[in-house]
């Protein structure tokens, strides 16, 4: 009874305003994807909710394809043609720990038809630590093992975390 009285607790905290979000926009590769991470502080850690459509398709019959999802060190989404996103960093580890241990390292995006849409909570950081860098979807799947960063690809799509 005790799972369900929590699960009943996650889902309204998910009906409140996020502490904070990311406004995810493809590279100029992938102008169609867009979306929005929101965050939510709870005793129990951070609550992540993920949205994101336009994800490129995969192999048939619908395109289903899995993405490396992260957290990166970096406070802004610049970079050039060779990496969109080169001012986002290296995934977010405070403490140095390898990877898939590292505290932006997320679970990947699983895309329905160019669709992903997840929640999972995370005590890895809290929103505070994480405010001002940046989210990042990768094009492959993060191996959860190659270090530093599990060969998850390049960067295709990138938002900013922020309050307001």
């Amino acid at each position: 009874m005790q799972g369900n009285h929590r699960f009943a607790g996650y889902v309204s905290v998910l009906q409140r305003r996020p502490n904070a979000w990311a406004i995810m926009e493809g590279s100029a590769g992938y102008p169609g994807i867009s979306g929005i991470v929101r965050f939510y502080q709870t005793r129990s850690g951070v609550l992540v909710a993920a949205e994101v459509s336009g994800l490129p398709a995969g192999a048939e019959p619908c395109g289903e394809k899995v993405f490396g999802f992260h957290i990166h060190s970096g406070e802004e989404c610049a970079g050039d043609a060779a990496d969109p996103f080169a001012a986002a960093l290296g995934h977010y580890d405070p403490d140095g720990c390898p990877h898939p241990e590292h505290a932006g390292d997320m679970p990947p995006l699983f895309s329905n038809c160019g669709y992903a849409f997840q929640v999972f909570l995370t005590d890895r950081f809290s929103v505070r630590e994480i405010v001002g860098r940046t989210v990042i979807i990768h094009s492959a799947p993060d191996d959860f093992t190659s270090q530093p960063s599990g060969n998850a690809g390049k960067k295709i799509a990138c938002g900013r975390i922020r309050t307001r």
